[in-house]
């Protein structure tokens, strides 16, 4: 191994640990906001210690010489000589955000950029000159004097001003320059970039230049997609928090750079900095610039990464199962060479445990996909820690099963729906504490995510103890939109189901942050492309919960066999609710096109499966058949098949990258026989029938 390479796996294991550091650095301040308790801020402290010592160790002097102030403020509160503050910690957080921002720049080896550094030093340096009380539970501990600061570089109280090239400039902050480069499923997320402009606008002048460089030619153009991006010139004294809670909605993959424009003085050392050298930061962090990682791998934020860590144990255990393979195929080996008719019980035990090996080795494999749900929860604190800040409010949140796991590409997908569902509970959820103590409950309220394992699935539960969903104006809103029939009679569940329509909201104002109903309907679709389910409980005047069913991993499924003519077909469990034999008098048809299965109290559309893929069933008549009851996106439909065959664990192998993707179906498995089975995607495949016949469920229901 060369000297060289032996280096950069040392700098990988630096960069690992520095991100591991901020986490413990950002969650032991979180605690910090709540009680002051001198083993956390010792903790704190040695977390920036050490990376401001690795940092000057492997050259990175712009990270160690910012975290040594870091450092500084740490010090004197652990030994006592500075209280914690309100203003002191919000400093310490945006200060993480940026040490993430400018590791991450190293490991990505792109230039440190000091902008925010800089910007934020000017900030620690007025806290360093002002002397602040003691810190209680450290007094005991040391009674070192104040730690003075030299008057050169401290920042007078009250200034507005940055720390430039290692000078304190003065100047007044004019305004922003901001470029915007959104993710392509900006649209998809139901983000309109003019409404941020708008918003930017009723903050002072802005101007606004679009960038065409990315989009294609017309005949590859993507309408869903967004291809532009923008420049935008902002002429307002607003501070960063509020010009970043604009881009609350962004997705977390976009790209913003916030490019602060001070008064002559420091125009010169920062406002004319090119923008490709700026940090760059996701919407998604509503007071500071910077994204904190809520993937599992360190350094990685956003999006899905492509490398997670394993546990030894689930290494070693893959490693044994191989070698029991290897054992068995020797068995099985000397078969070839000379079989004699005596030996076919040995080959039959063999054959018994190749199968044994085979499952367990299938459930190694998946194992070392599998990680604990605690990855996307950690980011919740801060999250939480920054609303609550901006929305007055009081909020305990409470976390449990954080060991639970799942698979590393559901972990990725769902933590976007769940900060969503966060936003909403925290926004229109929980009451103001002035609210709350009028309705005789406690000032603070309490947000819980919980997760466990429940048969072959995990659940994962957002609840607030605020004021739940108001069914009746949620269904005089529908009614006056006309999703529902005006003498309809629905249950509470599918009433509460009517949030999830696009566009639909009972506020009567939008919020900056969320609204109940608005792009709740991205957030069952990606639940459901996961093939997951989401139901909503709640009771007036106590609180929501709002339960997220998921598989544990998206490459087995267990799923229902189905036989249409000569084609076999499988269903994932979790879509079917059950099976039944229609009777003729249950039977009805809305316009002469689409036929309606009286179930219950529903009458449910009937999609006959021979007819969307064109195959030829064995009876054309629907009470020769089966109808399979299934659900989806909140929808049910009863499917017409010809038989049900066994129920079992399928592994699921890509149409896309095989064939090419085709609408109702997930996927294909292989038989034990060699045959083909195609994989139902339910949640599309009653959209492109729905298409295909105009049918609204909720005037059917």
């Amino acid at each position: 191994m060369s000297i060289d390479h032996e280096m950069e796996e040392i700098l990988q294991l630096f960069f690992e640990e520095s991100f591991e550091g901020l986490d413990t650095m950002e969650s032991g301040l979180l605690t910090l906001d709540s009680s002051a308790d001198l083993e956390t801020i010792n903790t704190i402290f040695r977390a920036a210690h050490s990376i401001k010592g690795g940092a000057g160790t492997f050259g990175f002097m712009e990270i160690s010489g910012f975290t040594h102030s870091v450092e500084t403020l740490l010090d004197e509160m652990r030994n006592g000589t500075r209280g914690i503050t309100p203003d002191a910690l919000q400093v310490l957080l945006e200060s993480v955000d940026v040490v993430r921002e400018m590791v991450q720049s190293a490991q990505a080896k792109r230039p440190i950029v000091m902008v925010g550094a800089n910007a934020l030093g000017g900030e620690l340096m007025r806290i360093l000159a002002q002397k602040g009380p003691v810190n209680s539970p450290a007094e005991s501990a040391a009674s070192k004097p104040e730690a003075s600061v030299p008057a050169a570089s401290a920042a007078p109280p009250g200034s507005a001003g940055i720390a430039v090239n290692g000078n304190l400039r003065g100047g007044a902050l004019e305004g922003w320059r901001i470029v915007f480069e959104p993710d392509l499923s900006l649209f998809k997320t139901c983000n309109d970039p003019t409404r941020i402009f708008d918003e930017l606008a009723n903050l002072g002048t802005l101007e606004v230049e679009a960038s065409t460089s990315k989009v294609p030619p017309l005949g590859e153009l993507d309408p869903t997609q967004c291809f532009l991006s923008w420049t935008l010139l902002l002429r307002s004294p607003a501070e960063h928090a509020r010009v970043a809670e604009v881009f609350d909605w962004v997705d977390a993959n976009s790209k913003i750079v916030y490019e602060p424009i001070y008064g002559a003085a420091v125009s010169a050392g920062v406002a004319n900095l090119p923008a490709a050298e700026l940090p760059q930061a996701a919407g998604q962090r509503p007071t500071a610039a910077f994204d904190v990682p809520g993937a599992p791998v360190a350094g990685k934020s956003g999006g899905e990464s492509g490398s997670l860590r394993v546990a030894t144990e689930k290494v070693d255990a893959l490693i044994n199962l191989v070698g029991e393979l290897v054992i068995t195929q020797s068995m099985l080996g000397r078969f070839a060479e000379k079989y004699e008719p005596q030996d076919i019980e040995s080959m039959r035990r063999s054959l018994a445990q190749l199968t044994r090996n085979t499952r367990e080795l299938q459930e190694s494999v998946l194992q070392i996909r599998m990680l604990q749900i605690g990855f996307s929860f950690n980011r919740f604190p801060r999250l939480v820690h920054d609303l609550s800040r901006t929305l007055g409010k009081k909020v305990d949140l409470k976390l449990s099963g954080e060991n639970t796991e799942l698979d590393k590409t559901v972990l990725e997908k769902i933590s976007d729906p769940l900060v969503h569902l966060v936003r909403n509970a925290l926004d229109h959820g929980l009451e103001s504490p002035e609210t709350r103590l009028a309705a005789g409950k406690s000032e603070t309220g309490t947000l819980e995510l919980h997760a466990f394992h429940e048969g072959g699935s995990i659940v994962i539960e957002v609840r607030d103890d605020g004021a739940g969903l108001d069914k009746d104006r949620i269904l005089a809103k529908a009614r006056e939109r006309g999703l529902v029939d005006a003498d309809a009679q629905l249950s509470d569940e599918n009433i509460y189901n009517l949030i999830f329509v696009a566009g639909f909201s009972t506020a009567d104002a939008v919020s900056d942050v969320s609204g109940r109903g608005v792009g709740m309907d991205v957030v069952r679709r990606n639940i459901n492309d996961l093939g997951g389910h989401v139901q909503i409980l709640s009771v007036p005047g106590r609180g929501s919960t709002i339960r997220i069913r998921l598989p544990l991993t998206l490459a087995i499924l267990e799923g229902q066999m189905l036989r249409v003519g000569k084609e076999i077909y499988v269903a994932s469990l979790v879509s079917i609710i059950e099976t039944v034999q229609s009777k003729r008098e249950d039977l009805s048809c809305v316009a002469g096109r689409a036929e309606l299965f009286k179930h219950r109290s529903d009458h449910l559309p009937v999609i006959r499966l021979y007819e969307l893929f064109g195959i030829e069933p064995d009876s054309r008549d629907i009470t020769d058949g089966l109808l399979v009851v299934l659900e989806a996106e909140g929808r049910r439909v009863a499917m017409l098949v010809d038989e049900l065959l066994a129920q079992q664990q399928v592994v699921i192998k890509s149409l896309e990258t095989n064939f090419k993707q085709v609408p109702g179906l997930a996927g294909a498995t292989i038989h034990g026989d060699g045959t083909v089975a195609l994989i139902l995607d339910v949640p599309g495949l009653v959209r492109t029938f729905l298409e295909r016949q105009s049918v609204q469920f909720g005037r059917a229901a």
